[in-house]
């Protein structure tokens, strides 16, 4: 076995090939509970509108499925006020998911859910175990490579396991420590993938030697929170704060969808935070 990972029945590895990135056509998402704002956050916004938080889920929900994505929708448990945020639970391939094992104590519980849910449509083909931790925030698929964030939330046991269990599955993979950026909670708070080698990136992710030969999209500071976006179907779905970022991407040829994400920023979440897709 490798350390860290634990391999389920589905995960026999030996004739893995390496194959394109998918195309989603699924997504899950995760209901908001009642107690939401006593979620973890530290970007010091004051506490979210509850009310308008569920407007604008319900908003991204629609955002979804318009580009194509039939979604399942998991209902939210108080226990979990940061469960909204389901993609830390789990990371699709299309091999099967991967369960994780969130970095915050608070947020382990979430796993089971979404691992139930992920298996009605996919196989689970291993879970990270301790001493590692992983979010799914900190791993970016990128055509045929995931990119690999070390963090407070991911750990480099929980970045290894995940690295050797995507091998496994015919991946490349590189590991990124952003450790000494104190502004990244996840990898994907400053970089995301929206194209098979396109990435927006923050000025302190832009420059690194990991990202050479992928066609760099730069977010400039005051719209860093833009960053964090996603491709469904043939649209990039992107926060409405950052317009700069909006006639960037339509300039390139790309169908821009700007979303209000206000009360998800103020529990340091962003838009692939809030779903799962496949």
């Amino acid at each position: 076995m490798i350390h860290g990972v634990k391999p389920t029945p589905a995960g026999n590895f030996a004739a893995a090939v390496i194959i394109p990135a998918m195309r989603a056509t699924r997504a899950l998402v995760r209901r908001l509970t009642a107690n939401y704002s006593d979620g973890i956050t530290e970007a010091g916004l004051g506490p979210p509108d509850p009310d308008l938080a569920e407007a604008q889920h319900a908003g991204y929900r629609q955002a979804l499925a318009d580009c194509g994505l039939a979604l399942e929708v998991l209902r939210g448990d108080p226990r979990f006020p940061d469960g909204v945020f389901v993609e830390d639970a789990a990371i699709a391939t299309a091999h099967g998911a991967i369960v994780t094992r969130p970095g915050a104590s608070s947020r382990r519980g979430e796993v089971d859910a979404v691992r139930t849910a992920l298996a009605a449509w996919l196989p689970i083909v291993g879970e990270i175990e301790p001493p590692g931790t992983l979010d799914g925030g900190d791993v970016c698929e990128a055509g045929q490579r995931f990119l690999i964030g070390v963090t407070a939330r991911t750990n480099e046991a929980g970045a290894r396991a995940l690295a050797a269990l995507l091998k496994g599955l015919g991946y490349r993979t590189t590991i990124l420590d952003l450790r000494r950026i104190p502004s990244l909670l996840h990898l994907k708070t400053g970089l995301s993938c929206v194209g098979e080698r396109r990435l927006l990136a923050i000025d302190a992710l832009a420059g690194r030697s990991e990202l050479v030969g992928f066609e760099i999209v730069p977010v400039a500071p005051e719209e860093a929170y833009g960053a964090n976006a996603i491709r469904a179907g043939d649209r990039v779905l992107i926060p409405s704060s950052s317009p700069r970022l909006g006639a960037a991407l339509q300039e390139l040829g790309e169908t821009v969808v700007a979303l209000d994400m206000s009360e998800f920023r103020k529990m340091d979440g962003g838009l692939s935070c809030l779903s799962i897709r496949w």
